[in-house]
């Protein structure tokens, strides 16, 4: 099979592979300028091989590709053991069909390398699938823990106005009651004030007179204490409450 495809690929006067093939009428191949040469000094142009006589006086490029002597199929692929030409059928013949199996065994690493890395890709769309649904879930329980955080915030908030109602409702009670008594108070020191000062005012033998039961008028009224204004207590109510927003943070469901 070699030395025919090498036949088929060379030219028979120069016996190398073809340059600018050029074909006869009876179908041989020759290089352009060795058939020019082997025609100089000949008064008939005849074919080298077949002794034909040539009626073109420039025959055409051989343009067709060759064919393989034993199947007749184009020379389409190259053997690199044989160094030669093959066309489809040498390759799937025995001669040839060690190179296949030797071509698949090396394409085995190949194959193998492949499934790992379809494995490997798989793996990692898997894993970008659980980043997605694991966002979206942590997403969905900050929702619903900042929702439970607002609800108990206005309830807080609700709360304590509440109790800051309800502690002004009575300290302003109480203080409208000293308020009273107080008045009650400055009308009766006013009174005493007065009076004992119209003693001072009379005569010496009238405050005499009067001295012991004046004295005693006063001494009978003692002072009331300062009186001490209720002042709201806002430092309960204002101080945040950590451990109630710690559990209303931890009682939401996972």
């Amino acid at each position: 099979m070699s030395s025919q495809s090498e036949k088929d690929l060379c030219c028979s006067i120069c016996t190398n592979i073809f340059r600018d093939p050029i074909i006869l009428s009876c179908s041989h191949s020759f290089c352009k300028d060795c058939l020019q040469l082997w025609w100089r000094d000949k008064e008939i142009k005849t074919c080298p091989l077949c002794k034909k006589m040539q009626l073109l006086e420039d025959p055409p490029c051989n343009l067709s590709e060759p064919l393989c002597s034993l199947h007749s199929e184009k020379l389409r692929l190259f053997c690199l053991d044989h160094q030669q030409p093959a066309c489809v059928v040498c390759r799937d013949s025995r001669a040839h069909l060690d190179h296949t199996q030797e071509l698949q065994e090396s394409l085995k690493p190949f194959k193998e390398k492949l499934k790992i890395f379809e494995f490997i890709q798989r793996r990692f769309v898997q894993t970008a699938e659980h980043i997605k649904v694991q966002a979206q879930q942590t997403e969905k329980q900050i929702k619903e823990q900042f929702k439970k955080l607002r609800q108990f915030l206005q309830e807080e908030e609700k709360s304590r106005i509440t109790a800051l109602r309800e502690e002004e409702e009575q300290k302003s009670q109480k203080i409208q009651e000293k308020v009273e008594d107080l008045s009650r108070e400055i009308t009766a020191l006013s009174e005493t004030i007065r009076a004992t000062e119209e003693e001072l005012r009379a005569e010496d033998v009238s405050l005499l007179q009067n001295y012991r039961a004046t004295l005693n008028r006063v001494q009978q009224r003692p002072l009331q204490e300062d009186p001490q204004a209720a002042v709201v207590i806002t430092a309960l109510l204002l101080q945040p409450q950590v451990g109630s927003v710690i559990d209303c943070l931890t009682c939401v469901p996972d």
